[in-house]
């Protein structure tokens, strides 16, 4: 019993932690748009402003036990919150999952936290602050220092320039800087060609920086596919939204929080998917 404990305890701490780390995006989610200190005051009820208490701020079990109402007003509390900690802690527990116990699974956590936060301001509010994207760009660029982007871009370039890199980190760095130029300037590109055209804004540049951040992540592939994906998924849950909400072709759909879940999905399966589109073209 206890070796299968030992087993376990790696799976329920990034669960734990997940779910702890939710928490404190929830606070980032509210707080961020407003312009508001997320570290002061403590967590307090939207609705009558009281302080909450300890016991009733445990990530998802408080929510439960509540009823989802606040103890003091009993004003109903967001379904919002239990499902942001929930998901920060699958997303930590399948980070672990996917690449074990290594630099990997620390770079994985901080760009899935700070997507869950992007994915939810967008969806509220429909803007995703520079105050997370920007920094957001630095760190994926300084974490390539530590874990290797591994794209491929800057080795294949190299080689054609006639001046191949073999140093591991100098291409995982030189991969990670690729990647938020050219996925930031791809879709920058494509923002400015939809105003030329349409002569109205069809991307923020919000989400230019967005994928400058995603790029700076995971690298030049991963990236073009998180457009890929994230445009698919827009187009079928907008499309679907718009219709049966009724809503007029020119609804502003919060793309940012789209691309935000196609990030997440590119960077724990993309290479995988990446992988099985060219083994079925090879195969044709």
């Amino acid at each position: 019993m206890p070796t299968e404990l030992a087993i376990w305890l790696p799976d329920l701490f990034f669960v734990l932690l997940g779910a702890i780390i939710g928490s404190f995006l929830n606070v980032c989610i509210a707080r961020i748009p407003a312009g508001k200190s997320v570290v002061l005051p403590n967590s307090r009820c939207p609705n009558c402003d009281r302080a909450i208490r300890p016991y009733d701020n445990i990530p998802v079990l408080s929510y439960l036990m509540l009823n989802g109402r606040c103890r003091f007003c009993r004003e109903p509390i967001s379904w919002q919150y239990p499902v942001v900690e929930a998901l920060t802690a699958l997303s930590f527990w399948t980070a672990y999952a996917v690449v074990g116990l290594q630099w990997k699974v620390v770079v994985l956590v901080t760009f899935f936290s700070a997507m869950i936060v992007l994915i939810f301001i967008d969806l509220n509010h429909r803007i995703l602050p520079d105050v997370i994207t920007k920094p957001g760009i630095v760190a994926g660029l300084a974490f390539s220092f530590v874990a290797p982007v591994e794209d491929g871009t800057a080795r294949f370039l190299s080689s054609v320039m006639g001046f191949p890199i073999t140093d591991s980190t100098v291409l995982s760095c030189l991969d990670s800087l690729i990647g938020a130029l050219v996925c930031g300037g791809f879709l920058w590109a494509v923002a400015e060609m939809y105003y030329r055209i349409r002569h109205v804004e069809g991307l923020g540049f919000g989400d230019v920086k967005l994928m400058g951040m995603v790029g700076a992540f995971l690298g030049v592939r991963l990236a073009l596919l998180t457009i890929m994906l994230g445009s698919f998924i827009g187009a079928v849950i907008g499309l679907a939204y718009i219709k049966l909400a009724g809503k007029d072709s020119q609804y502003e759909l919060p793309f940012g929080s789209f691309l935000g879940i196609a990030a997440i999905v590119a960077a724990l399966r993309g290479a995988q998917m990446i992988g099985q589109y060219t083994n079925l073209f090879q195969g044709l």
